[in-house]
């Protein structure tokens, strides 16, 4: 029962001490004596090594094994010339013969070649840095003519060129695509985009582009977003990693680091400690606009005088309803007109034949009991349309009444709203919200904003 009563004790005591150090943190942050939280990121995150870079390289081959979906070569002439030039290399000449059996000029391509089972195609690939002969990479292939897919197809020996005209890579292989297409007599279906694949690890290097980091003695780092103060805390952090003054911001995009004595033939290993580094980066306030998608991004830092926003959308509707107005029962009927054929350039004069009624509106039979008929003159507009078949004359008929309605919103029951001075992003957003603005309308209030002179931040429009 002792141990029992000391162990609670223990653990109430525990629990209370847990309890006064959650209190006095609240209380700290209520009164503003907690430390703001610094966002730090490493180096290697904000900025690039001079000289660890990627290069493009690009080529443009064959690919064949199509079903039927290849380029139309009467259509396509460059892939008329590939497979000709190519088909010469391998010995087998496609071009044109003459009628003595001798083979044409040198110009003279056989345009009767039919086949839909090759394409022309470009193909692709990011040499990585420090790639050693024999290496893989990836490359994409996509169609140059009219090509509607590539399924199946197999790509032939493609050199792969960089900027200064050199081989660096040569690419062959099956390829891959990601959609298809699949086409009827009324119907075709496409998911993806079937005329452009890729072939995995499609392409061996063959040349190395010569590049020693460990003997430099002088080493540069490029921000990925320039920025005077990033750069001098970056030469700051790594200043007092190395105890001293071995690097300096030039710009603000550039941070130059002298290699120290310790590391001299191993800058590798400096710069493996150097982007490991913590830093706190700093941005201008900037928000960018996307008005073809409707897209807003704001800074962090942005901020806003005090201004007052009202906004509103002037909307009208017009909507037809058209209605049906029949005749009342035991109206008498409506009378068919002769065909008037041809275009009526001026006003005609037809008898029309109406049924005969006497006083009491009943009507008037002969001794057969057929229907008595009077032939009554009417008058038919000129018209410059075709021919009018049985136009309806006389008596009641059955026409459609035309209904409209206009609505008009003015949206004249939304007030100002004053935006305070020195608000933050959330509290700005928060504030738009209740005015019920959207994407589109936002766009619009933060360039009158800007115009205004109350935003302190960047405006750009993509």
């Amino acid at each position: 029962m002792i141990r029992m009563s000391t162990v609670i004790r223990a653990a109430a005591l525990r629990w209370a001490q847990a309890l006064c150090c959650v209190l006095a943190v609240a209380v700290a942050g209520a009164l503003g004596l907690a430390p703001a939280a610094a966002q730090t990121v490493r180096i290697k995150d904000i900025a690039d090594f001079e000289g660890i870079r990627d290069n493009m390289l690009v080529g443009y081959g064959l690919a064949v094994g199509l079903n039927g979906t290849g380029d139309t070569l009467n259509r396509s002439v460059f892939t008329l010339q590939t497979l000709t030039g190519m088909l010469e290399r391998l010995g087998v000449n496609s071009r044109q013969v003459g009628q003595i059996g001798q083979i044409g000029t040198a110009n003279a391509l056989n345009n009767n070649l039919r086949t839909r089972n090759l394409a022309a195609v470009m193909v692709t690939a990011t040499l990585p840095p420090f790639a050693r002969q024999g290496d893989r990479i990836d490359v994409n292939v996509s169609t140059m003519g009219d090509a509607t897919s590539l399924l199946g197809a197999s790509l032939l020996v493609t050199p792969l060129l960089g900027a200064d005209g050199e081989v660096y890579a040569v690419a062959q292989g099956n390829v891959a695509i990601g959609g298809f297409s699949a086409a009827g007599a009324a119907q075709s279906v496409t998911r993806g985009v079937p005329t452009n694949s890729r072939i995995a690890n499609g392409a061996i290097v063959e040349r190395e582009v010569g590049f020693e980091l460990g003997a430099m003695e002088t080493v540069r780092l490029s921000l990925k977003n320039p920025d005077l103060t990033t750069a001098r805390r970056i030469a700051q952090a790594v200043n007092a990693f190395l105890a001293q003054p071995a690097a300096r911001s030039t710009d603000p995009k550039t941070v130059v680091v002298n290699v120290p004595a310790q590391y001299r033939g191993d800058a590798v290993s400096m710069l493996t400690d150097i982007e490991r580094l913590p830093i706190e980066p700093d941005q201008v306030a900037r928000v960018i606009i996307d008005e073809h998608a409707g897209v807003i991004v704001m800074g962090e830092n942005v901020r806003i005088s005090t201004v007052a926003v009202a906004q509103a959308n002037l909307t009208i509707r017009v909507t037809e309803t058209p209605q049906v107005s029949q005749p009342s029962p035991f109206a008498p009927g409506a009378t068919a007109l002769p065909s008037v054929g041809g275009q009526l350039n001026a006003d005609q004069v037809i008898n029309v034949p109406r049924p005969r009624v006497d006083a009491a509106g009943r009507p008037v039979v002969d001794a057969s009991g057929n229907p008595v008929f009077d032939l009554v003159p009417q008058v038919v507009p000129g018209s410059r349309q075709g021919g009018i078949p049985g136009a309806l004359g006389g008596g009641a008929s059955t026409v459609v009444v035309p209904r409209t309605q206009i609505e008009v919103d003015d949206q004249s029951g939304r007030r100002l709203a004053v935006v305070p001075a020195g608000i933050t992003l959330g509290e700005l957003v928060n504030g738009l919200n209740a005015l019920g603005v959207g994407p589109r309308d936002l766009i619009s209030i933060l360039q009158a904003i800007k115009a205004a002179g109350a935003m302190q931040a960047d405006l750009e429009v993509l």
